[in-house]
């Protein structure tokens, strides 16, 4: 077919998107800021609820976009977009131009910059990380150690920073914070079994299958311990250990106490990419300040901009089942598009 199709975001979205539409027939572009497909799955050793290795996902998705007669621009920087009677023009650095009949953004995430809750102390006490410094370390193989060196005894855990927070308008549910705290728990006890483990909750939201069962096997198998009750203070002791002060709201009591390692379980929030991106393209931002689809339930992966589709987590938080799901479906709704096919249309026939 000579209908082309762009892809903004070379994460996992986007390489499965682009291999659907690809073996659809469509020539596909896809555009990627950084020097590698993959995203943020290439900053995870193991992932939930199986504990696959993230990187046997990336090749499985690398082998598709091969496998297609795909164009991958990499250290691609889209400066402009023009729209001009359902036809788009990208201009890249460079002046570099790429033309498409549709396009789908698949801009995805950014972390939420844990400084902003400063009463956790991140970036102000050595001993506080976020859950990606945890990951890394996983990832680089490194020991369990924390920032001054100590194997520590005591890891505690908060959970919903940078969600559920209406302080900081954040009033979503990122969806696999949880699940992570629990699985990197389990990846330290596996580690360090003597080490005690706090987890800090709102309340746990272990929606997919299999979440529970990690949350049992944490809980019966290796002892983790679930306080039920938002942190309201951390502060650093003169050894460098970290005092928490939190309400279990299970037991109606305030507590404080020390651990040598506190790990901060950061959400989603837009990334800087979704935005620009988006400002480009004229579409609508949701109250959220991710892109709004055009309905809640029927045209999840259609923006308020003809021509333009969106696949992932641009819209919203989700798992990385969810996303793929999500891309393949947008690369649907994309061809149909294409072909002329509307929802609108079908609905009358």
């Amino acid at each position: 077919m000579s209908k082309k199709v762009a892809v903004i975001g070379g994460g996992i979205a986007g390489m499965e998107a682009s291999s659907y539409l690809a073996a659809m027939g469509y020539n596909v572009t896809l555009l990627e800021k950084e020097d590698n497909l993959g995203g943020h799955i290439l900053q995870w050793k193991q992932l939930f609820p199986t504990r696959r290795l993230g990187k046997e996902v990336v090749s499985f998705l690398s082998n598709g976009v091969k496998g297609q007669h795909i164009k991958v621009v990499l250290n691609s920087d889209v400066t402009k977009i023009e729209n001009s009677n359902k036809k788009f023009k990208l201009i890249l650095s460079e002046d570099v131009n790429i033309d498409a009949d549709a396009i789908l953004l698949t801009t995805g995430y950014d972390l939420f910059d844990a400084r902003k809750k400063e009463e956790y102390g991140y970036g102000i006490y050595n001993n506080v990380i976020t859950s990606a410094d945890l990951e890394n370390m996983f990832m680089k193989g490194d020991e369990i150690i924390t920032p001054t060196g100590k194997i520590p005894k005591r890891i505690g855990f908060v959970h919903c920073v940078g969600s559920r927070d209406e302080k900081i308008g954040n009033i979503y549910c990122s969806k696999v914070c949880c699940a992570t705290g629990v699985k990197q728990a389990l990846e330290i006890k596996e580690r360090l079994p003597e080490c005690e483990i706090f987890c800090y909750y709102m309340d746990l939201r272990m929606f997919e299958r299999h979440f529970e069962d990690l949350y049992l096997e944490a809980q019966q198998k290796w002892g983790v311990n679930f306080i039920r009750g938002r942190l309201s203070e951390a502060f650093e002791n003169e050894d460098g250990s970290i005092m928490v002060k939190v309400e279990d709201t299970l037991a109606g009591k305030p507590m404080k106490m020390n651990v040598d390692l506190l790990v901060l379980l950061v959400g989603f929030v837009p990334s800087e990419g979704t935005k620009k991106i988006g400002k480009m393209l004229h579409v609508e931002f949701d109250v959220d300040g991710f892109i709004k689809t055009l309905d809640d339930h029927t045209k999840t992966n259609v923006s308020t901009v003809d021509g333009i589709f969106l696949a992932g987590t641009c819209t919203g938080p989700g798992t990385i089942a969810n996303t793929l799901t999500d891309a393949r479906a947008a690369a649907s709704k994309v061809a149909s598009y294409l072909e002329g096919y509307t929802i609108e249309e079908r609905d009358h026939r």
